[in-house]
């Protein structure tokens, strides 16, 4: 016995279950991806916002502030983030820092509020847990990145050291920090991961112009 043929008014109704059906699948997937892609707009602008400091220093002027010497001090060239140089006595302790295989001393300069970090000399020998050594004596000029203490949480604990064995001199009760050797334009790794992760917002915030369009064509 041959089986009827279904009428075409179950056809169609089936036919628009079927379209109501993959019509709800659609719009469900189209809202995962706006979603996903608003958290990594979100995720790479905020990865960009903690850089600006050091994309404000990478092109910044590779010309250094001169600040002066010892007793000839320019405090109204005193210029956060950026690149300058100074010549000083060193105060008669310091502070000593193993980063990596490096060994570096952070020493103020006298009569002035110039905390310099540089790598250690021959004879300034510290091993961990005892008393380091004084550093070196000999005047001294270095260049490097200038960071109001405001501005070097890394050092925090060093520079309040420093503070407290009386032989800076703040000035407007600051002390400033000099990293010898950071130089302007030479950290182009970091320029190179900000552009990789504006370029991956820019990607997500194509597509999610795109999901919403076929949301709203769809909808």
């Amino acid at each position: 016995m041959t089986e009827s043929p279904p009428s075409t008014s179950a056809q169609a109704e089936r036919d628009l279950r079927i379209a109501e059906l993959e019509s709800r699948l659609a719009r469900r997937r189209l809202g995962v991806r706006p979603l996903a892609s608003v958290v990594a707009i979100a995720v790479s602008l905020s990865l960009v916002l903690m850089q600006r400091r050091e994309l404000a220093y990478f092109f910044s002027s590779p010309v250094p502030l001169t600040l002066g010497a010892e007793g000839e001090y320019r405090f109204d060239a005193l210029a956060s983030n950026r690149y300058a140089q100074v010549h000083g006595i060193p105060t008669a302790r310091g502070a000593y820092e193993q980063d990596g295989a490096g060994l570096f001393v952070l020493v103020g300069l006298r009569e002035s509020p110039f905390v310099v970090r540089r790598p250690a000399l021959p004879g300034e020998d510290w091993v961990r847990g005892r008393a380091p050594p004084p550093p070196d004596a000999r005047p001294f000029a270095i260049r490097g990145r200038l960071l109001v203490e405001d501005e070097a949480p890394r050092y925090r604990d060093a520079l309040t050291l420093l503070r407290g064995m009386g032989e800076l001199q703040p000035h407007d009760g600051k002390v400033w920090l000099i990293v010898e050797g950071e130089r302007p334009r030479e950290d182009r790794g970091r320029v190179l991961v900000t552009l990789a992760l504006v370029a991956f917002a820019v990607l997500n915030a194509v597509l999610l112009i795109k999901g919403l369009s076929r949301r709203y064509r769809g909808a």
